[in-house]
């Protein structure tokens, strides 16, 4: 039987798949680069929905977010939902996580045997939105001093977080060569950039000129403007903040920045694997929560359905499992858990202990061709009802109950600049998605839903932050009385076993 193939799955947040060469892009990303000339890249990936929290849950569980309650960035991930490192467990896995996941509630863990940092953002209920009084704008809401303060600097909340992701995550590499464990392992290596604020070291800031640095492609003022976007920027404080095209360049400019800063820690990991001796039965993935609008259509950040926000990159690296080739079939993150499932299953087909709304992407992978739709859900910030996406062949269609639909054709129209939803030419395709929709959601419901958990949630937090509080925020632990030399082990022993090689091997 062939030996199980490991997992390491590099995550970044807030990625658009549209920056990297990979993609067409110019970034300057030459190990992402050099990974995707190696490996399989699925052109038209997306997540299922465009907000860190619910985008990553969907991930992890194979599940749409309102199947499972993931809502918004302080929905609670139910422990009682599988999620791939359950899967991977019970099929024998080691588990580890380093990084960001932005698990709400108080499992921090959700299958992982081991988590090596803490969180960056809070494991509670208090960001919670409240769509019954949409106008007030709560302080933890993006504002836009993440573009009007862009520039270089010499250290950032981010840098200080992913130098500590990345550190640990290459030594759990180390420690799994040199350890006595011979399960196959799946390390989740997630960090918090390219996400705003649009701030970094001056040797990734020096790394573009201004003049590399292309403006939006599609103005503000070049498109009919829709519902749902006028919201976000209502969101995103841009009402009280216009930024400058000086400050959109920079902003920008920052981005490719951070996302250079990614391309290295991506090169550290790539170069641990190698140098642990891991690297020919490791499966690499590259991937991200959702992208980042970059000033397209006047929008930033994430919270919508256009391309800039829910496009994200998928890379897959397994020199000997799989040949270099692109992938034009629309997939998305909901297809990651079922994948890696038949993947470490040995090919069998996994059973589940819940229902999957994704599919194995193992025959494009391997070369056969396949007809990919991808659905979405937007129940967050920005809006003040169900926002769902259908992505199929050519075709995007956008709903909510509450505005007008939009339709785009991405072949001939990549930018999004013609709503065809009017067209009597797409009458026909227009009612056939807007049926499909209906068979696919209650949008009602959802919405009733929506509301009753921010009403509960809005109570818990509120009385739990009487009095003595409690955090859910995950905790490392870390026995010192465990590391390096202590008297409950010969010296010569332990420093034999910590040497990797060992001696006698060849490295």
């Amino acid at each position: 039987m062939a030996e199980p193939a490991n997992f390491l799955i590099l995550m970044a947040d807030q990625l658009t798949a549209g920056i990297l060469p990979a993609y067409g892009g110019r970034a300057k990303t030459p190990r992402l680069d050099a990974l995707a000339s190696q490996g399989v890249v699925f052109e038209s990936f997306y997540c299922n929905s465009p907000l860190c929290a619910p985008s990553r849950f969907s991930f992890l569980a194979g599940q749409l977010p309102s199947r499972i309650g993931a809502y918004d960035n302080a929905a609670e991930f139910p422990a009682a939902t599988p999620t791939l490192a359950h899967y991977l467990r019970a099929a024998g896995y080691q588990t580890a996580l380093s990084g960001k996941m932005h698990f709400c509630g108080p499992d921090q863990l959700h299958g992982f045997e081991e988590r090596l940092t803490t969180d960056i953002y809070p494991a509670d209920f208090g960001w919670t939105p409240d769509w019954r009084d949409f106008d007030t704008r709560p302080g933890w809401y993006h504002t836009m001093d993440s573009v009007t303060q862009a520039g270089p600097c010499v250290r950032t909340n981010q840098i200080d977080f992913d130098d500590e992701v990345v550190y640990a995550a290459r030594q759990k590499l180390f420690d799994i060569a040199r350890g006595r464990d011979r399960r196959p392992f799946c390390l989740v290596v997630s960090m918090t950039h390219p996400h705003d604020p649009y701030a970094v070291p001056h040797n990734y800031w020096d790394r573009y000129r201004d003049s590399e640095i292309a403006s939006p492609r599609v103005a503000q003022s070049e498109v009919p403007d829709d519902p749902h976007s006028k919201r976000v920027r209502h969101v995103i404080g841009l009402g009280q903040q216009t930024p400058t095209a000086t400050q959109v360049q920079a902003a920008r400019r920052a981005y490719c920045g951070a996302v250079s800063y990614v391309d290295d820690q991506v090169g550290v990991m790539l170069d641990a694997l190698r140098d642990a001796q891991l690297e020919r039965n490791t499966i690499v993935m590259v991937l991200a929560d959702h992208g980042d609008m970059l000033g397209e259509r006047g929008l930033w950040y994430k919270m919508n359905f256009f391309e800039g926000a829910c496009r994200i990159p998928l890379i897959v690296s397994g020199p000997g499992h799989f040949a270099a080739r692109r992938v034009s079939a629309p997939a998305s993150l909901l297809d990651i858990l079922p994948t890696l499932s038949e993947l470490g299953n040995g090919g069998r087909a996994p059973v589940y202990g819940a229902p999957i709304d994704g599919r194995s992407l193992v025959g494009e992978l391997q070369g056969r061709e396949a007809q990919g739709t991808v659905i979405g859900e937007y129940l967050g910030e920005g809006a003040i009802a169900p926002v769902v996406m259908i992505r199929r062949e050519h075709y995007k269609f956008i709903h909510s109950p509450v505005d007008p639909d939009q339709l785009y054709d991405l072949g001939a129209d990549p930018d999004e600049r013609r709503n065809l939803a009017c067209d009597p030419a797409q009458a026909t395709l227009l009612a056939q998605l807007r049926a499909e929709v209906a068979q696919r959601w209650n949008l009602k419901q959802i919405h009733d839903e929506v509301l009753a958990s921010q009403q509960r949630r809005h109570m818990v937090y509120g009385a739990l932050r009487k009095g003595r509080y409690t955090p859910w925020d995950f905790q490392p632990l870390r026995d010192a009385t465990r590391q390096y030399v202590r008297n409950d082990q010969e010296l010569n022993d332990l420093e034999a076993m910590a040497r990797f090689p060992p001696i006698g091997r060849s490295s």
